[in-house]
């Protein structure tokens, strides 16, 4: 079935005005207009963001909905699909935040507007391991664009992770995924929008 709705997470200190996010809704405006789309700010604390998320999914059809996260967002939306049974394609996807997101308790500004910060607390890091699913239920719902380039996260871990999905790897890159056009093809092939309603 081909998605009517269609949900991003950002990534940590990230925002919906970052350049995927803001990328994927000028496409969908001029080309998927008809489909309801949402990009939510989400708070620092995993526990809030998974349950704005959850709000605002509440009265989406589950069988026409799809999430897309980046990073830590992509992390978020393994942790929804693995709760909701909806297909997710994921851009550099966060594996082990609980890890990974330990050395930065304390005050964080925001990416895209350093005058805007926020306060990642210590028991984040429980909540995010209190969530972390044990194994993935159907690696076939997932699309995993992994760039071997990542700064921030180990490309040879994502892989592992997502074993037996059908992932897209690209050579080199970087996190960010400076060159968005042939990621956002990919999530546009995968989840069926560039085809007909049903």
């Amino acid at each position: 079935m081909v998605p009517t709705h269609l949900l991003y997470l950002h990534g940590f200190r990230s925002s919906p005005r970052s350049v995927k996010a803001r990328e994927v809704a000028a496409w969908l405006q001029a080309h998927r207009p008809d489909l309801v789309f949402s990009c939510p700010q989400l708070p620092p604390s995993p526990r809030e963001a998974i349950d704005l998320a959850l709000s605002l999914l509440a009265d989406w059809p589950q069988d026409r909905t799809a999430i897309v996260g980046s990073s830590l967002g992509g992390f978020y939306a393994t942790v929804l699909a693995e709760r909701l049974g909806c297909p997710a394609v994921l851009f550099n996807p966060a594996v082990n935040p609980a890890r990974d997101l330990a050395r930065h308790i304390g005050e964080q500004t925001a990416w895209h507007h350093p005058e805007d910060r926020f306060y990642f607390r210590e028991e984040f890091i429980g909540e995010l391991q209190a969530m972390t699913p044990r194994r993935l239920s159907r690696p076939e719902r997932y699309y995993p664009v992994i760039a071997t380039g990542d700064e921030v996260l180990d490309w040879r871990e994502m892989r592992a992770r997502y074993q037996g999905a059908p992932w897209l790897l690209i050579e080199g890159g970087d996190h960010a995924l400076s060159d968005f056009e042939l990621p956002q093809a990919y999530m546009v092939r995968s989840l069926g929008l560039d085809g007909p309603v049903f």
